[in-house]
């Protein structure tokens, strides 16, 4: 069941959004994009709810975030899946990290944060530029392998790090995500926090 307060604020922020779509693009072209937001939310095994909950999450999150700092919010990347959260990225300073996990805690509806900051002020020109290509790459054989339901994974890469998370629809899907991930050149690890979707029926 959804959290009335935090519904009334999405609706909000959704409401915001589509009135500066409809100021930047005709009436037809919002709607469709609208539609086919819906389209994906509703795609996705989490469901449309699921996703509205998550999204709720994501923006409260980096609302604490913004407020705090701009490091914080500028430097760690967000997942959220069915109120799983995956934190990565590099900060300069220890703080900062245990900022963004003790803040991620505070939001309503997440049960599990997951801490994969590192704490890095090297990072440089060529390491962002690898970390972009890895990113393209992987999403863009998820998206053409027929065998894999790309749209429940979300990708992130720090450092050459690839961190994933999702719902997996079975343990051979799962593998054939995992082997293009580590097929990809420059990338020092692969950190799967992806749950298999027969899994989660038996715990349930």
């Amino acid at each position: 069941m959804g959290h009335p307060r935090r519904c009334r604020r999405i609706a909000t922020l959704l409401a915001g959004l589509a009135a500066v779509s409809l100021l930047a693009s005709s009436c037809a072209t919002a709607v469709i994009g609208a539609g086919s937001a819906a389209g994906v939310a509703a795609a996705q095994d989490r469901g449309f709810s699921g996703a509205i909950s998550d999204t709720g999450i994501r923006l409260e999150i980096n609302h604490l975030w913004f407020q705090e700092s701009e490091v914080l919010f500028s430097k760690v990347q967000l997942q959220v899946q069915e109120g799983r959260v995956l934190l990565s990225g590099a900060v300069p300073t220890p703080e900062t990290r245990v900022d963004a996990v003790r803040l991620s805690w505070q939001v309503e509806g997440v049960t599990e944060v997951i801490n994969e900051i590192e704490i890095d002020d090297e990072t440089t020109l060529t390491d962002k530029t690898r970390d972009v290509v890895i990113s393209t790459k992987l999403k863009s054989r998820l998206l053409s392998d027929q065998d894999v339901s790309s749209i429940n994974y979300s990708v992130e890469v720090v450092n050459q790090s690839i961190f994933l998370i999702g719902v997996a629809q079975s343990q051979a899907e799962l593998d054939r995500v995992l082997a293009h991930a580590k097929d990809i050149d420059y990338v020092r690890r692969v950190k799967n926090y992806v749950r298999v979707k027969d899994q989660l029926a038996e715990e349930s």
